[in-house]
Parts: C-alpha cells; sequence; structure tokens
C-alpha cells in the first residue's frame, strides 16, 4: 500500500532536515509555501508538519513557524535520569520553576504507590520544565514526608530536585517504575505549556525508589505533544522483566 500524500510530504521534509537543508534552529517556511511548492492544501501540508512534530524534529508551539530542533528529543527508559540529566544530554537549555509546595494528606493512590498510611502527610509540588525556553512539561509531585524537608528548602528555580537532594542529602534514586498514557490538557496544563484546552497530553507516571526500596516520590509529568519522544529497546532473546524492588522492602 502506497504512503498518503502528506506522509510524502513529511518523510522530504525529514531527510531535509536530517541532511542539514533545514539545519536546528532554523524556521521551516511557512504552511502557504509549502502547499506551493507540493501542489498540496494546507490541510495535507499541515498533516506532515503535525507528524515531524510528535516525532519530535520540529517545535510544536501553535501559531508561528515550525523551528527545527537541535535533534530528535528522545528519551530512553534504559538509565535512570533526571529530565535536567536527559535535557542536558540532548544539547538543550533547561530551566524550571517550582510553582506551589503544599504539605496535605495523601489521596488513596498516594499512599499505596508510596508505601504510606492512607491520610498520611506528603510534600505536594507543582513544577513547570522547560526546554531551550519553551515550556514542554507540567510536573505534579508528591513525595514522602521523610524526604519532604530536603526539597521544601530548595530553590524555586531548582533545575533538578533530584540531583538536588542526592547532593545536599544523600537520597539516590536506584530504581524506576513508569507508567505512560495520554491525557486530555485541562485548564491548568493549557494555561502553563500554552495549549488550547483539550489538547493531547503525553503522560508519564513514575515512582522513584531508594536502593533498599524506600520510595521517594509519586511523579505524574504532563508533555505538550511533540516536544519528546520516549524510546523502549527491547529483545525477544532479553530474560523476563522483573520488578526489583517495590514499596514492601524495608529501606
Amino acid at each position: 500500500m502506497g504512503r498518503s500524500r502528506y506522509e510524502e510530504i513529511a518523510e522530504s521534509l525529514r531527510q531535509a532536515i536530517r541532511s542539514g537543508v533545514h539545519p536546528p534552529g532554523s524556521r521551516l517556511p511557512s504552511e502557504s509555501d509549502l502547499a506551493a511548492e507540493w501542489g498540496a492544501s494546507r490541510g495535507t501540508v499541515r498533516q506532515a508538519v503535525a507528524l515531524l512534530a510528535s516525532e519530535g524534529l520540529i517545535g510544536s508551539r501553535q501559531g508561528a513557524r515550525r523551528v527545527v530542533l537541535r535533534q530528535e528529543r528522545r528519551q530512553s527508559f534504559e538509565q535512570l535520569n533526571s529530565f535536567a540529566q536527559w535535557a542536558r544530554a540532548m544539547g538543550c537549555e533547561v530551566s524550571s520553576r517550582i510553582l506551589t509546595r503544599t504539605t496535605r494528606p495523601s489521596t488513596d493512590e498516594e499512599a499505596a504507590r508510596l508505601d504510606v498510611g492512607p491520610g498520611s502527610e506528603v510534600l505536594y509540588v507543582l513544577r513547570l520544565r522547560n526546554l531551550d525556553g519553551e515550556p514542554v512539561m507540567v510536573e505534579r509531585t508528591v513525595y514522602a514526608d521523610w524526604v519532604a524537608p530536603v526539597v521544601r528548602a530548595l530553590p524555586e528555580d531548582c533545575v533538578s530536585i533530584m540531583d538536588s537532594i542526592a547532593e545536599s542529602a544523600d537520597v539516590v534514586a536506584h530504581y524506576g517504575e513508569h507508567l505512560i498514557d495520554a491525557v486530555a490538557a485541562g485548564s491548568e496544563d493549557a494555561r502553563l505549556l500554552r495549549v488550547r484546552r483539550a489538547s493531547p497530553l503525553l503522560r508519564q507516571r513514575h515512582l522513584t525508589y531508594t536502593a533498599a526500596g524506600r520510595a521517594i516520590e509519586w511523579t505524574e509529568d504532563r508533555y505538550r505533544a511533540g516536544s519528546v519522544v520516549f524510546n523502549v529497546m527491547n529483545s525477544a532473546a532479553a530474560a523476563p522483566l522483573e520488578r526489583r524492588a517495590g514499596p514492601g522492602v524495608a529501606g
């Protein structure tokens, strides 16, 4: 079965980006120019551009000509890295801002994930994460009470909470469990990420543990569409996956 028109346009643009015709930091031609070049409708061109944005090859900001990124923002789960560590490895400028820090009782799900009693006190943190000056992810995290004081003392512009608590309090994440799905942007997400309400967002929920299996944080990250690509490598020859640590392991 042959490729559709928008897929042909996307492949041509993909090759032009990778060969340097459109270098990192440059802007793609406008939709109208691309439509004229390809003899296609703007709707078809818009589909092609949206496909490249979903792959992380171009920026996803609406209302402007798309910017070519340095490279695919591909995040692998092979290693347990913080968002800041991953972004720096990709050559991106990363910044963060803590918007809310609130001590409150845990929900039933939070208590179960952190292996604490129902209604136990946790620290809720809302953060906005930026890459190259653009908002790409809203992060909502709850921290167990034993690590909350360290997090509460960090500055609002702390780039990496995990790196900071590892350095200041020797709280190091060794294991992670990840859940990935898609959700629609609510009012708060839409405002912070500069997208329309109900826009699709990639959601990653993850639980991190110390080497002894003690839960550190339960986090929900919501990424703007096209801002990152998750990469998972697997093999038929690999051993079955095992849960190496969990909330029930003593710390």
